[in-house]
């Protein structure tokens, strides 16, 4: 009788797992069974003390001390278009003061960060609702006293006067795949992450902006499979090696029409990474980079004459990491920048004529980013990664050499902070890797003031499945390095048993994919752990968050580390007691992609089964700004290009191999799939393909999503 019922307590765990749900793939793609809550059109009002919401009444005016709706700023059924048909408020943005709003209708998206749309100005105390071009437009921008909205369209630059009416066009040249003025060319979009090209001046005197002349740039052109006869999309691309755009900073005076060109000096094979106007408002910064990314300067230019002098200058023998750190201070003197010169992502103070003044901060940690600088009190307020996989909130005071950074967050885990504009509150979106968020309203000191949303409902739906729980782990590499790792378990787990494993990666120069962090792990994960899977991800050697050096150790030859990492977790992990040494795969995305390619091939006395997505296969076909960062040029490091290309060591693939990729991939060109199958072709390897007419980098919309993710699910089932 005992030995029964001690049989009957230990098949009890097995018992509750399988009266829980299983996820289905409807589940995951269709029915939005595990989405979690946030806070629709949350912005900090300017005055610190209130914050906006968006809801199906209109846009709420909220208290930030207490949470509650002090009134509908805007209502839902106020606002019309130009046809009287409703406006949507889910596309917003404010004016300075907080009294007239852009309202963005249609949009339709360009590349990753590019869109246009019909955009109207709402003004909140009239209710007047001014179109501001019949067209669709881009980046349509209040200038600082709301009396004009800037805007490209044709590739030139524009603004319109709200009062009168008139639009004045600023730039006349511009000319598809030849001039851009205030957007930024592909390149420029993808690798430095802005789009718009234009800023105001303080006090609206002057429009700042970019011209790119492409016309020395190489074309690349996607076929569109669209019609009876398929169409060609043609854009200017610069792949490695290759010439980009010739780039100048311009300043248009608004009142007198002059435009002067900023003086960058001699040198024309250069990146402008970025430009800020200083608290002075005749003056811009123009941030200098040069083209093999080890050398940035901060210029200030004067907006009358062009006229620049240095305000910063680093060196680095890798690269410099370009960010938005860079803090103008109110008093005009100094600012707050970031820098890796110490080896560790790290705050600094400077003078405005360069000088610097003290490092702030210190230690072998990165700090992530620079949230904002209390200048009364003289605080800096950062996030940072005391431990690589955690976020938490910081803040060090800059009027003494001898204070020590505040931990202002508390609880192991992610926190993404978002604070308000006089600094008092911030609110919280915290989670870890098993828990979905909380977002919650804090005061500066850390103390909670309100949760605006709990995720009560999620978390109670989640118990209902039988979900695995991830864990961290540590896996040395063969170079005395030890890397960190997540590891998703079946929930009915059996230590007796042994399990297939896939590896998830992406591996590039500075990412992070073991983070403390909800949706870390995929519910697609999740399903695959339901089917008897162990899915494993390992931040090989190149990723960030762990030093200049760790990071940095890839340099001129992507790929080579970063797989025998991944083979080193791998043989380390299949002589673990639970794991099937004969049934371990890889899958990624992207540089996933080119890591799960070099997987295959490399490493083919390990892994037994890929998965590819829009992979790079060569970084000669990738673009030279991301690129050349991290390899020089083809023509100075062929073999960095050369020796860890997958296309080369095709020959070696034992195991099954799926290839997956969009034919529209402005980013990860289908080139790569289609040179990596040809390849493969002719070494007679066999590979499984998937191929997604008119489909991006993300190769989503539609059902695209469902069908991809159940191609690659069959794929494992059967191969792995």
């Amino acid at each position: 009788m005992k030995r029964t019922v001690f049989a009957f307590i230990l098949l009890l765990p097995l018992f509750v797992v399988a009266q829980k749900k299983q996820i289905s793939f409807d589940d995951i793609y269709k029915l939005g069974t595990f989405r979690s809550e946030n806070v629709p059109g949350f912005r900090s009002m300017q005055n610190g003390k209130f914050y906006s919401e968006t809801t199906e009444e209109g846009l709420l005016k909220n208290n930030f001390l207490t949470g509650e709706t002090i009134e509908t700023i805007v209502k839902a059924r106020d606002i019309k278009d130009d046809k009287g048909h409703d406006l949507s408020l889910t596309d917003i943005e404010w004016n300075n003061d907080e009294k007239k709003l852009l309202i963005f209708s249609q949009r339709e998206k360009i590349y990753r960060r590019s869109s246009k749309a019909f955009v109207y100005a709402y003004d909140v105390t009239t209710k007047k609702n001014v179109k501001i071009d019949n067209d669709k437009i881009l980046h349509a921008t209040y200038s600082p006293d709301a009396s004009k909205v800037a805007f490209v369209k044709n590739n030139n630059l524009y603004y319109k006067d709200i009062r009168s009416g008139k639009t004045t066009q600023v730039t006349k040249d511009g000319t598809w795949n030849k001039i851009i003025n205030g957007n930024a060319d592909w390149v420029y979009e993808e690798e430095f992450e802005f789009s718009r090209a234009f800023q105001w001046s303080k006090n609206g005197t002057y429009l700042a902006y970019y011209k790119f002349n492409e016309t020395k740039v190489p074309e690349y052109s996607i076929t569109m499979f669209n019609q009876l006869y398929p169409t060609q999309y043609s854009y200017k691309y610069p792949k490695a090696g290759e010439a980009n755009s010739a780039i100048s900073v311009h300043i248009y005076n608004v009142a007198t029409g002059k435009d002067v060109t900023v003086n960058t000096g001699k040198e024309n094979d250069i990146y402008i990474p970025r430009i800020k106007w200083t608290e002075d408002n005749n003056k811009l910064a123009v941030a200098w980079l040069n083209r093999l990314q080890n050398h940035l300067r901060w210029l200030v230019a004067d907006a009358n004459t062009g006229n620049t002098s240095v305000m910063y200058d680093e060196t680095n023998k890798y690269y410099v990491e370009i960010n938005d750190d860079l803090k103008f201070l109110v008093d005009g003197k100094h600012y707050i920048t970031t820098s890796e010169r110490d080896g560790y992502k790290q705050i600094y103070l400077y003078q405005m004529n360069g000088t610097l003044q003290a490092q702030l901060t210190k230690g072998s940690y990165d700090v992530d980013n620079v949230l904002g600088v209390d200048e009364k009190k003289q605080i800096v307020y950062y996030t940072a990664a005391y431990s690589p996989m955690d976020r938490q909130l910081f803040s060090i005071t800059y009027n003494s050499s001898n204070t020590a950074p505040k931990q202002i967050t508390k609880g192991a885990g992610f926190h993404v902070i978002d604070m308000n504009n006089d600094l008092t509150y911030y609110v919280d979106t915290y989670s870890d890797i098993n828990n979905p968020p909380q977002i919650a309203i804090y005061n500066i000191t850390g103390t909670q003031v309100k949760i605006l949303k709990d995720n009560a409902a999620l978390k109670r739906r989640l118990d209902e499945y039988a979900l695995g729980k991830t864990a961290f782990i540590k896996v040395p590499n063969s170079k005395g390095d030890t890397l960190n790792g997540w590891m998703l378990k079946p929930a009915n787990f059996d230590s007796t048993k042994k399990y297939p494993v896939l590896f998830c990666n992406y591996g590039g120069p500075g990412s992070q994919q073991v983070t403390n962090k909800w949706g870390t792990t995929s519910f697609w994960h999740q399903y695959l752990a339901q089917n008897g899977y162990i899915i494993v991800s390992i931040d090989n050697t190149g990723t960030g968050f762990r030093g200049e050096a760790f990071k940095k150790k890839t340099y001129l030859r992507l790929g080579q580390l970063e797989i025998e990492d991944q083979i080193d977790a791998a043989k380390y992990l299949g002589n673990q007691s639970f794991i099937d040494r004969n049934r371990i795969g890889h899958w990624g995305w992207s540089y996933g992609g080119f890591m799960s390619s070099l997987a295959i091939t490399k490493g083919a006395e390990v892994f037994k089964a890929a998965v590819a997505v829009a992979p790079v296969t060569s970084w000669r076909f990738y673009d030279n700004i991301y690129t050349e960062r991290f390899m020089r040029t083809p023509q100075e490091n062929p073999e960095g290009y050369d020796e860890n290309s997958p296309l080369n060591f095709t020959d070696k693939i034992k195991g099954k191999f799926l290839i997956i990729h969009g034919t529209a991939d402005d980013n990860v060109h289908f080139q790569n799939s289609t040179m990596m199958i040809d390849k493969m072709i002719e070494n007679n390897i066999e590979f499984e393909s998937g191929y997604y007419p008119n489909k991006n980098h993300s190769i989503s919309g539609g059902n695209t999503t469902y069908h991809i993710y159940k191609k690659m699910t069959d794929f494992i089932f059967k191969n792995l």
